[in-house]
């Protein structure tokens, strides 16, 4: 299987509910270090896996949306814990999208899978793997 994984990041603040979160369940800010990575078995027509520009591109602009913002106040969050592993999932659909509609050329129809993992920090992270 090849792969090739972008990267960028994104600040979002936001807060939990329930006792498992302890102070978290206060509003916080989160910096996460955001990887997607694409996979497919063989390569394109031009020897890639996807277009590497595309692919940074189209994680910029799905992380844009959430850039910055108190996930409390999205209505589409609404009474829902946007935990890190939560957000891998939102991102990773997000972008399977963008392959889907053709936003990464025509060449990344053939990609296989996809996998998102936000790191919290150096010792933590959480990730989410989907097929394509």
């Amino acid at each position: 299987m090849f792969s090739i994984t972008v990267r960028d990041h994104v600040m979002v603040a936001h807060s939990f509910r329930g006792e498992v979160f302890g102070p978290a369940q206060r509003l916080h800010g989160a910096t996460f270090l955001v990887d997607a990575t694409f996979r497919r078995s063989e390569l394109d027509a031009d020897n890639i896996v996807v277009d590497i520009g595309k692919a940074t591109e189209e994680l910029k602009a799905v992380l844009a949306d959430l850039n910055y913002r108190n996930l409390d106040d999205v209505p589409e969050f609404a009474g829902i814990n946007t935990s890190t592993e939560f957000l891998a999932k939102v991102i990773a659909d997000r972008l399977a999208g963008r392959v889907h509609a053709g936003a990464l050329g025509e060449g990344a129809r053939g990609l296989e899978g996809l996998t998102v993992s936000l790191h919290e920090s150096h010792v933590a992270w959480a990730s989410y793997e989907r097929a394509l």
